[in-house]
């Protein structure tokens, strides 16, 4: 038994045998290429690869955060805001998340315990929400424009599983105030018109792409920040406009309009000195923050874009042109006989009466067709032409306005080879212009001959600044003392008439107008334009007033009864917020009544 135990105790021992060369040789050969094969691929990846490695690992790490495009603030001559963005926010549901505070992080709350505490915040029935989400289990849009207030109590709930998006929305504090003129975004917010549109440039931030760096764990890393990378200017678009002259003039414009059952109107205020415009007002108007709900044919400013033949109000204008060729003497006269002849076309006075032998303030002031007549016969042809295109009315203004247009002015061979263009010209018919463009040249009576660009903007302001009134600017065209005594003619219009604008210790000059609307070359037989121009303080002439009053309707439709009242309001107005200080005591004027 010991010796069977011992023989079972034994181990085989296996001899070593001497590896062969051959084999030895084999192996290390094949370890040295499996080397040099990672070595070369090292080599490869650091150095003929590495930029587009680098390149993959960035876009990995790095986080590209587009602009939202913010649009800059619009703001009155005061500060009062125009148009500005305001954070809207799109709530976003996800169903598979939804988790209360406090409860297991694996747990999933249903969606009707999610409505139940969402509606209230909301304001939304509950069914409503229920619905919305139906068995969608991401992804879901519950709302949007939703205000920052609300936003801020979804928050509050801290339900899991609900995204609220931010995004920019365009609101015009103002409504219809500032519509026509600065126009709006649609919901895509492209801009349609307006402001918006012709300064849509200027009114986008300068907003980048801003790339990030991120760490492993997701922490925002300096690197690849430059400076001013984080920066969000805070420029605004500053107008001339002011928002209280504004809606004296809108609401002043709208109560005559509906009285009147006139087609529509504009009200404009113009500094002379400058330019400026302090008001623009037009009705019928729209509300930009309702835009959708208004006819397309409100978006455009009519006193900009649409032509009329001035009528009367143009008359001062021609005066001064003949002064200016010397054709006429300050106080020389014209004898009025009611009616005339021009190449067979016959020309009456408005209300076909004569009044004799009068002086120039006097035309003026029972605006007398055949006495305009006469004065401009003494103007050559040639030269009345010349003077009409000098003053632009057959191209556009110089303007900020958008959309502004030129006007229609016959060509030169015929205007003077048909004695009825000029004739018809000398009191304010046969060529068109624009509302903006008569006040443009009425501001040129004013300021002492001076032809001044119309505007509605000062430019772009940092912050709360604010721009001051720009300086006297404009193209010299007529002598000073042409426009001085033309303007003393008009004073006379309100001083010695019966117009209804009068206001006690100031000196107020002005003109009315009735003309008949044309349409294609024809005029509409009882369609009217009435209208009336205002300058003030006379002694020191800085404001122009213009109203206009398209197709009033009933019975005596005159200048002065359908557009002076408005232009009362609007100087009445204009004197408090200007605080523009009275001429000085003057004496009860003669009651003249003329009919204008």
């Amino acid at each position: 038994m010991p010796a069977q135990g011992t023989r079972r105790s034994r181990r085989r021992v296996v001899e070593l045998q001497p590896v062969p060369l051959g084999r030895l040789v084999a192996v290390y050969t094949i370890l040295a290429f499996g080397l040099l094969g990672l070595g070369a691929r090292l080599a490869w990846l650091q150095v003929a690869d590495g930029g587009n490695l680098q390149k993959r690992a960035r876009a990995i790490q790095t986080q590209s955060i587009a602009p939202i495009g913010k649009r800059r603030t619009i703001v009155d001559r005061n500060g009062q805001l125009v148009a500005l963005d305001e954070q809207r926010f799109t709530l976003w549901a996800h169903p598979r998340y939804f988790n209360f505070p406090g409860d297991d992080p694996r747990q999933v709350r249903t969606a009707a315990e999610v409505a139940d505490r969402l509606a209230p915040v909301l304001a939304q029935p509950k069914a409503l929400l229920l619905a919305n989400l139906g068995s969608r289990q991401s992804g879901v849009k519950l709302r949007s424009e939703i205000d920052p207030e609300t936003a801020e109590r979804v928050r509050r709930l801290g339900i899991s599983g609900l995204d609220l998006e931010a995004y920019p929305h365009r609101i015009y504090p103002q409504g219809q105030l500032f519509a026509n003129v600065v126009g709006f975004l649609n919901l895509e917010r492209v801009p349609q018109a307006g402001l918006e549109q012709s300064r849509d440039r200027d009114l986008r931030r300068q907003e980048e792409i801003l790339r990030m760096r991120r760490g492993a764990d997701g922490t925002p890393l300096p690197e690849g920040l430059v400076a001013g990378s984080l920066y969000g200017d805070d420029l605004r678009l500053q107008l001339t406009l002011d928002s209280r002259l504004q809606q004296v003039a809108q609401q002043a414009l709208a109560k005559q309009v509906k009285h009147w059952n006139a087609k529509r109107g504009a009200a404009l205020v113009m500094d002379v000195r400058n330019g400026e415009m302090l008001a623009l007002a037009s009705t019928p108007t729209y509300d930009p923050n309702r835009f959708w709900a208004f006819n397309p044919g409100l978006f455009r400013e009519w006193s900009v874009q649409d032509l009329y033949e001035p009528g009367s109000t143009f008359k001062p204008i021609n005066l001064a042109l003949a002064l200016q060729e010397k054709a006429i003497n300050p106080t020389g006269k014209e004898t009025d006989n009611g009616s005339l002849s021009i190449g067979g076309w016959p020309i009456f006075n408005h209300d076909k009466k004569a009044n004799g032998l009068i002086d120039y303030a006097t035309v003026l002031q029972v605006s007398s067709n055949v006495a305009m007549v006469k004065a401009m016969a003494k103007v050559k042809r040639e030269r009345f032409w010349f003077w009409l295109n000098a003053l632009g009315i057959n191209a556009r203004p110089d303007t900020d306005l958008p959309g502004a247009v030129a006007g229609q002015l016959k060509d030169r061979n015929q205007f003077i080879s048909h004695p009825i263009e000029p004739a018809v010209a000398a009191f304010g018919q046969g060529f068109s212009l624009t509302p903006l463009k008569l006040l443009q040249l009425h501001a040129m009576l004013a300021n002492g001959g001076r032809l001044v660009s119309p505007h509605i903007t000062r430019g772009l302001r940092s912050g709360e600044a604010l721009a001051s009134p720009g300086a006297a600017s404009g193209i010299q065209l007529l002598d000073p003392a042409v426009t001085k005594q033309v303007m003393a003619w008009m004073e006379s219009v309100v001083s010695q008439g019966n117009l209804a604008v009068k206001v006690p210790g100031y000196r107020i000059g002005g003109k009315t107008g009735t003309a008949q609307k044309a349409e294609n070359g024809v005029y509409i037989p009882g369609a009217l334009i009435t209208s009336f121009v205002a300058h003030l303080p006379m002694d020191n002439p800085r404001y122009v007033v213009l109203v206009v009053v398209d197709e009033p309707k009933g019975g005596m439709v005159f200048g002065s009864t359908v557009a002076v009242p408005v232009a009362k309001q609007i100087i009445d107005a204009l004197l408090v917020l200007e605080r523009i200080p009275p001429s000085g005591p003057t004496g009860k004027p003669k009651a003249k009544p003329r009919a204008v």
